[in-house]
């Protein structure tokens, strides 16, 4: 039988969070904190266990939140090699990310730096979500930016998280909103040889296809007007699986 992902995140898993912990952070108490995350961690199941390491650490961290973002920086360990990995070498770091989604709403710069250097671990759009969510504006400006970034996982951050129906998260429609910038980012990233972006792109428009059909045709016709590379023919394709569905 296949290991469940709530197994990953088990009382093993607890105390090397715990000791990387404590080995930047000496008054952190490692054994209290395990055994308050133990106590309840075989009644929770993925995302309870999630939400419960992350608010124990909360309990157990006495910094204030930029003092405990600085902490989280010391553990991150080397970047990732790529742009795989994120959900095997870098799924230690899931309960970190959901501390900043938690607690990082009001801190717009120190949030979206960490969010920045964690997606280079692991994935950062479920920290970045609450920033879109509150400063809709400021966060679309600076992820344009991120769209050209040279580091192909800040690329895919951009676009994963804004995506309408990302998965395990609420449903966000800045991209509605903000619709012009929004077409912008993902044509910066349309041409984009990476197929985890090339993914990435496909599932926002499918997204979009979902709640505003008529701004994904126009997209998709505005694409197709130009002269399709591989990588923009594919994205279309894999985008349009929905409304071939519809078609049928």
């Amino acid at each position: 039988m296949a290991k469940k992902l709530k197994d990953y995140y088990d009382e093993n898993y607890v105390i090397d969070l715990a000791t990387k912990l404590q080995s930047v952070y000496s008054p952190f108490n490692a054994k209290e904190f395990i055994a308050e995350v133990r106590d309840d961690l075989e009644n929770q199941e993925f995302t309870g266990r999630q939400v419960l390491i992350a608010r124990t650490l909360k309990k157990y961290i006495a910094l204030n939140y930029e003092e405990t973002i600085d902490l989280f920086s010391k553990i991150l360990g080397p970047e990732l090699e790529g742009s795989l990995g994120m959900f095997t070498e870098g799924y230690w770091l899931w309960p970190i990310g959901k501390y900043v989604e938690l607690y990082g709403a009001e801190h717009f710069e120190v949030t979206s730096l960490f969010s920045k250097e964690l997606t280079k671990r692991f994935t950062g759009e479920f920290c970045m979500r609450p920033l879109v969510h509150h400063y809709p504006k400021q966060a679309m400006e600076l992820l344009l930016e991120w769209s050209k970034d040279e580091n192909k996982r800040v690329r895919r951050l951009a676009s994963e998280c804004l995506r309408i129906r990302l998965p395990w998260a609420k449903k966000l429609y800045v991209t509605l909103d903000y619709f012009d910038d929004y077409v912008t980012l993902l044509t910066n990233l349309k041409n984009d040889e990476d197929k985890t972006i090339q993914k990435s792109v496909a599932n926002s428009l499918n997204d979009l296809y979902k709640e505003a059909p008529e701004k994904f045709d126009v997209i998709i016709k505005n694409w197709q007007e130009e002269d399709l590379s591989p990588q923009t023919a594919w994205i279309i394709k894999h985008a349009s699986r929905t409304k071939e569905k519809h078609a049928k």
